[in-house]
């Protein structure tokens, strides 16, 4: 029996619309939308959200419309698709660790605590670790997820070495922060929609637009749990790497199927 898929989120359709640059016609996210068991009134609801979060412009209404992204929103996807390049770039051997650790500390007046608060938040969601109050550390340069505003409230530093209650070892340190069975677990809704986006193309139950979207509302479930540690501190094999190149290669078999390449223009990395 094939495994039961994510149901796909309205914003999960839409996002994967909208080019980096131009418009795209509602009619198209509709019809897919509704091939996907979406229907019409939870669509526009997500259009108006994302709309009052200033994240596109709409131009008509319904169907007949059109959606774009405004500089704020591309800013914000362009953040989310660094890390899926990362991603990849790590699986192919190019995105080496550069020794560094990254320590970030939170500094805010105290007046000023909803940001503070939203800010480690932000910093959990990047990937970095709390190793003590208001203090985070990362084997990354976190600067290009964060906009400039959020930026002025951290105090960084950097070092070749860190002791952590006691551990020092970076691959231990990585463990004890990065649990690695957290983060393969959360691969296992990426294998599942694998499974059943090949199950669907082979019998002909689901076209190969809605066959996308399965695969990149798993993908992105699976990322939102996933620091992207660099493979050194790894053990090798590291099972996400392996689950992303099975993904790509099945949106790959899904775009040939496809009269071009129509979701994520100008965003999705090359096969790694």
């Amino acid at each position: 029996m094939s495994a039961v898929p994510l149901p796909i989120a309205p914003r999960t359709v839409i996002e994967a619309f909208l080019p980096a640059d131009g418009q795209v016609p509602l009619d198209v996210v509709f019809d897919t939308a509704n091939a996907a068991g979406i229907a019409d009134q939870p669509l526009r609801l997500a259009l108006r959200r994302m709309v009052a979060a200033g994240d596109i412009v709409q131009a008509g209404r319904g169907r007949s419309g059109t959606a774009e992204l405004t500089l704020a929103g591309r800013q914000r996807l362009g953040r989310d698709r660094l890390a899926l390049r990362l991603a990849f770039a790590q699986d192919q051997g190019l995105a080496p660790w550069d020794g560094r650790w990254r320590l970030l500390a939170v500094s805010t007046p105290e007046a000023d605590r909803a940001a503070r608060d939203a800010l480690r938040r932000q910093l959990v969601d990047t990937g970095a670790a709390a190793v003590s109050t208001g203090l985070y550390l990362s084997p990354h340069n976190l600067a290009d997820m964060l906009d400039t505003h959020e930026r002025s409230h951290l105090v960084q530093a950097t070092a070749t070495g860190v002791d952590v209650r006691g551990v020092t070892d970076p691959q231990a340190v990585t463990e004890a922060l990065w649990p690695r069975a957290r983060i393969i677990e959360a691969y296992a809704v990426v294998d599942q929609a694998i499974e059943h986006v090949q199950l669907a193309m082979e019998t002909g139950a689901e076209a190969a637009l809605v066959g996308q979207l399965h695969l990149a509302e798993a993908l992105e479930q699976a990322m939102r749990s996933d620091p992207l540690i660099p493979l050194e501190l790894r053990t090798e094999p590291w099972a996400p790497t392996q689950i992303r190149r099975r993904w790509h290669d099945a949106w790959a078999a899904l775009t040939r199927d496809l009269a071009g390449e129509l979701l994520y223009l100008g965003w999705l990395p090359q096969r790694p």
